[in-house]
């Protein structure tokens, strides 16, 4: 864990512009303030790619579709597919996994 920067220091380790933009994040308190801030933050490709990749780990999530049938129903590349099946269910960061079990939790699907 990196340590705090001070307010307005320019800083080009990756950990604390990490930590930076999950405060961030953290601070929505709603669908829309959290809207706000990914239009304010991201480009709209930027934002289509990262909701085509939770679109994706929801598919693979909740249903048995093969990787080549997500492909052709939601034209995202068979990489990506891939490699969100790869954080899904093989990486330690289980990041889409606690997300989909939270979700879920809270009946939000």
């Amino acid at each position: 864990m990196a340590p705090d920067l001070p307010l307005g220091a320019p800083t080009r380790d990756p950990d604390l512009l990490m930590d930076g933009l999950c405060d961030a994040l953290l601070t929505a308190k709603s669908r829309e303030e959290m809207r706000s801030l990914l239009l304010d933050l991201c480009t709209p490709a930027e934002i289509h790619t990262m909701a085509e990749r939770w679109h994706v780990a929801r598919l693979l999530d909740e249903t048995d579709l093969p990787y080549r049938e997500i492909h052709d129903r939601t034209g995202v590349s068979t990489t990506t597919i891939v490699r969100v099946g790869r954080f899904l269910r093989q990486e330690p960061n289980q990041g889409y996994r606690r997300a989909l079990d939270r979700l879920r939790a809270t009946n939000a699907f």
